[in-house]
């Protein structure tokens, strides 16, 4: 058993997700690969992006596919952590703009 739940190793292994149910994994990887391609953004942007949603919801290993992504596509370390850096602000954002919803609740309770 390895010592970490997230094994590097499993990356690899994304493409066997058609071994199981071979239809549907076959119409998300033709639906990734489109998403992917160039198009009103460039693939340097649009794999920026997936870094940024990787650090957003914390894949380790999509981290580590955008990281790699990223550098081949040109992208340099002040770009990506840039990138990171919106996303951190976008999470933190929806974490306070949800203190609103609290803020009505106890308005309400309180009046």
């Amino acid at each position: 058993m390895s010592s970490n739940y997230f094994d590097k190793k499993d990356l690899k292994k994304f493409g066997n997700i058609t071994d199981w149910q071979k239809e549907m994994g076959d119409k998300f990887f033709d639906w990734y690969g489109e998403v992917f391609k160039e198009g009103a953004l460039t693939s340097r942007e649009k794999s920026l992006i997936a870094l940024a949603v990787a650090h957003a919801i914390q894949c380790p290993y999509c981290i580590d596919a955008y990281s790699d992504s990223c550098l081949k596509k040109g992208a340099d370390e002040e770009q990506m952590m840039e990138a990171v850096h919106v996303a951190s602000a976008i999470k933190a954002g929806t974490t306070l703009v949800y203190g609103v919803q609290m803020m009505n609740h106890v308005n309400d309770k309180l009046m």
